[in-house]
């Protein structure tokens, strides 16, 4: 039977067309979006510096992930990626104080499957051939900054105890389906990052980065004042247009090339 379209709807079937089906409709496509399509992702702190900075906003491709976790490609080396470190991390944060999360860190990929790391003085070997790390070093070396003695500069393994950083080893041999990440900050505590918390696995990372969106503009010069306690960095110089595309340094390329894939 049909129902005249003089007579009143009755009040289930209005709240199903005017507010539970539209809003329920707009939820789910949401959803579909970030998880299978697009997300945008705040950088906060300073481990990026000075390749990204704290407010930034970057684009990550979600369905990127999907594909390399199903077999379709992967992810390179010098790719800026999301990821949630492993249960090892030293920064977790508490909800309420009823539980414990650990947050989402974007860092770089330095190494990949099948990769031998090595590092010394602050100086990465990727199978023995030294990454040209100027993308970031010129920075810090010219902030004087540039971190090459501490235990993080020369180990590439290592593990947080109540007592400090214990260096565990100058090598390491990534397997399948893991991936080593470094932010590039190279001061002494710029940044934790795979040194500490170890190898990420594939199924951690939510993405890879692969635009600046936010803000438009931003001041040219950042001056970091070589440690995180006395604040952050100073901002100067004049505006320039900051929307870009994170690609790959091309040192990543070249190591590409000497080893083989």
């Amino acid at each position: 039977m049909r129902r005249d379209s003089t007579s009143p709807m009755p009040p289930m079937e209005r709240w199903w067309r005017e507010i539970i089906r539209p809003y329920g409709e707009a939820l789910v496509f949401a959803v579909l979006v970030t998880t299978f399509g697009f997300t945008l992702v705040g950088v906060d702190g300073y481990s990026m510096m000075p390749n990204l900075r704290t407010g930034e906003r970057v684009i990550v491709p979600k369905y990127e992930t999907w594909l390399h976790r199903l077999g379709i490609g992967r992810f390179h080396r010098g790719d800026i990626v999301v990821l949630k470190p492993p249960a090892g991390a030293q920064d977790q944060h508490s909800f309420l104080g009823l539980w414990n999360y650990r947050p989402y860190f974007i860092k770089r990929i330095i190494g990949v499957p099948g990769d031998t790391l090595r590092i010394s003085r602050g100086h990465v070997y990727i199978d023995g051939h030294k990454l040209n790390q100027s993308f970031t070093t010129n920075y810090w070396r010219a902030q004087g900054c540039w971190d090459q003695s501490s235990v993080l500069a020369n180990h590439i393994h290592n593990q947080i105890t109540p007592l400090g950083i214990v260096p565990l080893g100058k090598t390491i041999t990534i397997p399948q389906g893991d991936y080593f990440v470094m932010g590039d900050n190279r001061t002494a505590q710029g940044s934790e990052d795979s040194r500490l918390f170890g190898l990420v696995p594939l199924d951690n990372i939510a993405g890879r980065a692969v635009m600046v969106v936010w803000p438009f503009v931003r001041q040219k010069t950042a001056t970091w004042p070589c440690s995180s306690v006395d604040g952050p960095p100073k901002l100067s110089g004049p505006l320039q247009f900051n929307m870009r595309f994170l690609d790959p340094p091309p040192a990543f390329a070249k190591i590409a090339g000497q080893v083989g894939y």
